[in-house]
């Protein structure tokens, strides 16, 4: 039985890493805008599909290789497998396949060298990986992608270890393997292929999470109490330790906490009252970036939390979707990163609750 069929009978936690459910949740219609929802995710499947080149990749700027892997965790997120008889299916093997490839991974592991996305790219492939792992095709398919994991993470772990324990950097990551400082966007991608590759089976040291749990914290914009506690409980993270939030970074840093277990954490606490007053719009600076971590973010959060980022999502997203079915960056590194990223994003943030892939649960 490989690792779907398990997550079909029991649902790992990839997220909450507290047990298992009974069986996997199922989307559910419960209101009328979910018809609009449906069928803007449709929309947005088929474009990415239109994307896809002869040589299997998804992309249509550059980082060929995080831009594939970030569109196969879209199109699984709303419940296409690799094993579908349907173009669906077809286009995530072929996708897949073309990520798997000699040559788009350097021998020590490194994802980001290649299709020049660095750090970012490489967490973006990793986390792909272990979401993917056990739904491959058959075993042998299973073996490859648990080759290329396994090297991947461990490129993870050194890049974390080799920073100085005592430097406001350590339990981080940055633009490339080898530096020396981090930031909180880059971080945040490692920490989740580390969270679901070790959900996946693979080897992940208790060091390394409570590493990025204290890097994390250090990234709280707020002082501290005689005992350590923030005292500010309505702000966020920042880019890095001491920067003020923004809504990219304090998403980023509510997700990651929770990824990390830190539930009842009070800088969690304090990032999901931050956000749930922030006003979000359309022009927000990194706003596809941000929105992907607010909505898993916030729905982990669970209650009124998750219900008033679902609509604030769907208000903002839905309108902007262009006739193709894409959605399009008003500007900045996010234009330029192209129409295939921004529809990827859109379609994993209006999708978490679909719960079809195992970082999705709560």
């Amino acid at each position: 039985m490989n690792r779907w069929s398990i997550c079909i009978l029991v649902a790992a936690l990839s997220l909450a890493g507290i047990g298992h459910a009974e069986e996997t949740a199922q989307p559910e219609k419960t209101r009328p805008e979910d018809d609009k929802v449906e069928a803007a995710i449709k929309k947005a499947t088929d474009y990415l599909l239109s994307q896809q080149k002869d040589d299997g990749s998804i992309q249509d700027a550059k980082n060929e290789t995080a831009m594939t892997s970030l569109a196969i965790m879209a199109l699984s997120a709303t419940g296409h497998l690799t094993t579908d008889q349907t173009k669906e299916g077809k286009a995530l093997r072929k996708a897949l396949e073309f990520v798997l490839r000699d040559d788009r991974q350097e021998e020590n592991g490194y994802f980001g060298s290649r299709d020049g996305s660095r750090m970012y790219g490489h967490g973006i492939v990793s986390l792909m990986l272990a979401e993917l792992l056990g739904m491959g095709v058959d075993e042998d398919h299973d073996r490859r992608i648990r080759k290329r994991l396994d090297k991947a993470i461990q490129l993870i772990l050194w890049a974390e270890d080799r920073k100085q324990a005592d430097s406001g950097h350590h339990g981080g990551w940055r633009y490339t393997p080898d530096t020396m400082d981090s930031d909180l966007s880059v971080t945040i991608w490692q920490l989740l292929a580390l969270r679901s590759a070790k959900n996946a089976g693979l080897d992940v040291p208790k060091k390394a999470i409570d590493a990025a749990i204290g890097y994390l914290k250090r990234s709280y914009y707020s002082q501290r109490d005689t005992e350590g506690k923030p005292i500010n409980m309505k702000s966020a993270c920042g880019y890095q330790p001491g920067g003020s939030p923004s809504f990219a970074s304090g998403a980023a840093g509510l997700l990651a906490l929770q990824a990390c277990g830190e539930y009842e954490a009070p800088e969690v606490k304090g990032s999901a009252e931050w956000l749930k007053e922030l006003k979000l719009d359309y022009n927000t600076a990194m706003f596809f970036y941000g929105t992907y971590y607010y909505a898993q973010g916030m729905y982990q959060y669970s209650g009124e939390y998750a219900e008033h980022a679902k609509r604030i999502t769907e208000s903002i997203l839905l309108p902007k979707q262009q006739e193709d079915g894409s959605w399009q960056a008003p500007g900045g590194y996010e234009q330029a990163a192209g129409k295939v990223y921004s529809t990827s994003m859109a379609i994993l943030s209006l999708s978490v609750q679909y719960h079809y892939l195992p970082i999705y649960q709560r």
